[in-house]
């Protein structure tokens, strides 16, 4: 019985590579093997950054609010702290919008734990 070979569905995995690798330098772009390990790679690196995308906007955030928070005289910690004794449930991505954006309302927030 002669071998049988699945070379469509082999070329379709290898057309959807070659497809991913678009706009890639040089031989990244058009090399099976040198494409594959760039797109393996870029793969890994993008799985790994919407993670740290999380934790770097946190950080923006936290930064943020510290430092509208200190305008009136109170740190970020302390803010934080009386936010949750006064069971008020802003999350930081709110309260950073809030101490960019509008200044009033950031300050309401602040006269009401004070």
């Amino acid at each position: 019985m002669p071998r049988s070979v699945n070379s469509v569905a082999k070329r379709a995995r290898r057309k959807k590579v070659l497809k991913q690798a678009k706009g890639y330098f040089g031989r990244r772009k058009n090399v099976w093997t040198v494409a594959k390990n760039a797109v393996d790679k870029a793969m890994l690196y993008a799985f790994r950054d919407r993670r740290n995308k999380k934790r770097s906007f946190r950080a923006l955030w936290i930064m943020r609010i510290n430092a509208a928070a200190r305008l009136h005289g109170m740190s970020y910690s302390e803010l934080i702290g009386k936010l949750k004794s006064k069971n008020i449930d802003l999350n930081r991505k709110v309260l950073a919008d809030l101490a960019m954006n509008n200044p009033e309302a950031f300050k309401a927030i602040i006269d009401k734990i004070n």
